[in-house]
């Protein structure tokens, strides 16, 4: 009996910065390290939107000697040997960064926070559709082992019925005025979509989703879209937010996330699910679980700790592969209507704090001929 080859996907690479790095080597990583046989990857070009030389040293530092380089996102979207782009982009450019790939044809993979707000993502959501291409967010948190397994032992009552999650993700780097000197650094920058909330605060929101949400049947998930109060301190140079508070109130639990470049991360769980019978702590930073501890009363500590053998950021690259492989035009770990609830909750959230960004990153319409600007402003931002 012939035995069948792996799915190979294949990857273009939209900017060439510090997450763009991590990912591709992550993807260049060998399937077999995480006992994965039925698909693999090839990363077949990336492009900076500054300079040639720029996705060619960028390409220099990993394992794929034949991929393409390119000055120009353009010319990457329009590569026939590409399946899906995987655009790292800041914050402020993915709306028209991804349009330009789904136009093009290409799937698409987009980092966190999928866009500015809710609506430029309703479009990209509309014009996948059309053209029957694969979209969705690149939260690899929830494509971690220890994601899954936490939410099965949920749904299968392991501590009772769940009826709060607390979750939180700070990075406080002080001083700040040397961390962040003029404001430029994307994370405390306007013209790029800045602030604790777009950048940190996802990964906190999405451990509430993924508990609170993203299990119900989907005939109760409409009315099941939280009540959202936030509050937040602004980062007092650039007036974006540096420290924030969101209550969600969903009609069977509570969910509290909470982000900060003002407080500092610790040892403390970074997520716990509280429930009836006890509580699952997750252990290590939001972003990247390393395992979980099980507490119930009477019964001794339950510690399971992750092996991952890289970044973590290929499970996500599996979940794409497969996807594409099997036809499906979203995931059902990373779904994009939750993806949308989530951006629906920051708008809610900026809103109820007046935080507003730039008219030409909050804008719903793409604009082609912007499309050059747009990688000029970014440049120095990959």
């Amino acid at each position: 009996m012939a035995t069948l080859l792996p799915f190979e996907c294949r990857w273009g690479i939209m900017a060439t910065g510090w997450i763009a790095s991590e990912f591709a080597k992550d993807l260049l990583a060998p399937p077999s390290t995480r006992n994965v046989s039925d698909i693999t990857h090839r990363l077949v070009a990336a492009a900076s939107s500054s300079s040639l030389a720029r996705a060619s040293d960028f390409l220099s530092l990993l394992p794929c000697h034949a991929a393409r380089a390119y000055g120009s996102y353009a010319a990457l979207v329009s590569d026939p040997e590409v399946d899906v782009i995987y655009i790292a982009t800041p914050h402020s450019h993915h709306f028209a960064n991804a349009m330009l790939a789904l136009k093009a044809g290409k799937n698409v993979l987009c980092e966190k926070p999928f866009t500015v707000n809710a609506p430029q993502l309703e479009i990209l959501m509309k014009e996948a559709k059309k053209r029957g291409l694969f979209l969705m967010e690149a939260v690899w948190t929830r494509c971690f082992p220890v994601s899954i397994e936490i939410r099965r032992l949920l749904k299968e009552g392991e501590i009772g019925v769940v009826k709060r999650t607390e979750a939180r993700l700070d990075f406080c780097h002080e001083p700040l005025g040397e961390k962040y000197p003029g404001g430029e650094h994307r994370m405390v920058n306007p013209k790029l979509a800045g602030g604790a909330l777009l950048d940190l605060g996802v990964y906190a929101l999405t451990w509430v989703f993924q508990t609170l949400y993203h299990d119900l049947p989907e005939e109760e998930k409409e009315r099941s879209e939280p009540k959202t109060m936030g509050v937040m301190q602004m980062y007092p140079e650039t007036g974006v937010d540096a420290d924030n508070v969101v209550v969600l109130q969903f009609p069977h639990a509570t969910g509290v996330a909470s982000s900060s470049i003002f407080v500092s991360g610790d040892n403390a769980p970074s997520a716990r699910f509280l429930g009836t019978e006890g509580e699952i702590q997750v252990i290590g930073p939001a972003y990247r679980p390393e395992g979980y501890c099980v507490i119930r009363p009477g019964k001794e500590e339950k510690i399971v700790p992750c092996q991952i053998p890289g970044k973590g950021m290929f499970w996500e690259a599996d979940e794409v592969a497969r996807c594409i492989r099997d036809g499906k035009l979203e995931s059902e770990i990373v779904p994009l209507n939750e993806s949308l609830v989530i951006m629906r909750v920051m708008d809610t959230v900026r809103r109820q704090n007046r935080l507003r960004y730039p008219e030409e990153i909050e804008t719903t319409v793409y604009d082609e001929e912007r499309e050059d600007v747009l990688e000029i402003l970014s440049g120095s931002a990959e």
